[in-house]
């Protein structure tokens, strides 16, 4: 059986609960992918990806499937993973607006523009959980998880935070992030760190799940 130790790890009533869950991942780069991959591995079948690059060799150190150069990340990745749904979209203010968060259970924020990032912490913090910066960085084991308002070390969040205080925005929801001071000046990255964030994320997605569920 596919899911046998992961239904032998959670139990048969808290896996039927991950496997009928809804997630919604907003962008599969090199967070997003490894996001997305361990939430399939670990039984979650209703899975939609929202992105709209194509692969480039400047991604082959960190995401998954990178090696389909000048394909789009989204028809790549629902050939890998059968069964999840797919847009081809590319994310701004207007389409954050007019889409409907409203199925979806989880969503996690792996997109890369900032602006974006914003509005669906204010649309949909709940369901939230956000990747913040995770590149110019390769210790692990610096990652942390937190509030927004708790995170620390990060420009990203600094900025997210910032923005948000200028909104009149107090609510809470969850980040991944990493204090390490920055390596480089420019993007480099190291698929230690931007995998470790996507696990960490279906980690703490699935945590959510099954609390949610409670009663």
């Amino acid at each position: 059986m596919r899911y046998e130790r992961c239904e032998q790890l959670f139990g048969k009533e808290d896996f039927a609960k991950l496997q009928q869950a809804k997630i919604l991942i907003l962008g599969v780069g090199g967070v997003g992918g490894h996001a997305l991959d361990c939430l399939y591995r670990s039984g979650v079948t209703d899975i939609t990806i929202v992105d709209y690059d194509i692969y480039d060799i400047s991604n082959q150190n960190r995401q998954i499937a990178s090696d389909a150069l000048g394909e789009s990340k989204t028809t790549v990745l629902s050939q890998r993973y059968k069964g999840i749904q797919t847009i081809h979209q590319k994310m701004d203010l207007v389409w954050v607006a007019n889409f409907d968060f409203f199925p979806y259970d989880i969503i996690i924020d792996a997109a890369d523009t900032t602006k974006v990032k914003i509005e669906i912490a204010r649309k949909e913090y709940k369901k939230l959980i956000m990747s913040l910066g995770s590149a110019k960085r390769y210790d692990t084991s610096k990652i942390e998880v937190a509030s927004i308002w708790k995170s620390h070390g990060d420009a990203l969040g600094r900025k997210i935070r910032n923005e948000l205080k200028k909104a009149k925005f107090d609510r809470n929801f969850t980040v991944v992030f990493s204090p390490e001071e920055d390596k480089c000046k420019e993007k480099g990255s190291c698929i230690a760190v931007t995998g470790a964030f996507g696990l960490t994320i279906c980690s703490e997605a699935i945590k959510k799940i099954l609390t949610q569920n409670k009663k």
